[in-house]
């Protein structure tokens, strides 16, 4: 017995050892996976950032307020979610910032008499 105790130790020593993995199990029906619920696509408010300092910059002066507002919490927003859209956001907060430099240009050389309106038809 003594001789046939070593050989069962031995045989025990060189057996692989279950090591249990460390991966979650997975989800179950209806729940969201492993990680939590990653933000998809683009974000709506670097979108219409950008529309609208488009539209400021062809139409209308104004909107560009709305576009640097929008720009800015977009750009925050990315940043702390992971969405994308980041360069929408940028390009939306520059063209805001372009259309209002081109408001207040627009506003000084009406006030100072440089652009005169003629209404007349004749």
């Amino acid at each position: 017995m003594a001789g046939r105790s070593w050989r069962v130790r031995l045989r025990r020593s060189h057996r692989r050892r279950y090591v249990p993995r460390t991966l979650a199990p997975p989800p179950q029906y209806g729940q969201p996976a492993y990680g939590g619920d990653q933000p998809v696509g683009t974000s709506k408010k670097a979108t219409w950032s950008l529309v609208s300092g488009i539209v400021s910059l062809l139409c209308c002066g104004p909107l560009g307020i709305l576009a640097i507002v929008l720009g800015r919490q977009a750009q925050a927003e990315i940043a702390t979610t992971g969405q994308q859209g980041a360069g929408l956001a940028k390009a939306g907060f520059i063209l805001g910032i372009v259309a209002l430099v081109f408001l207040v240009v627009q506003i000084i050389v009406i006030a100072s008499g440089g652009f005169s309106f003629d209404f007349s038809t004749s």
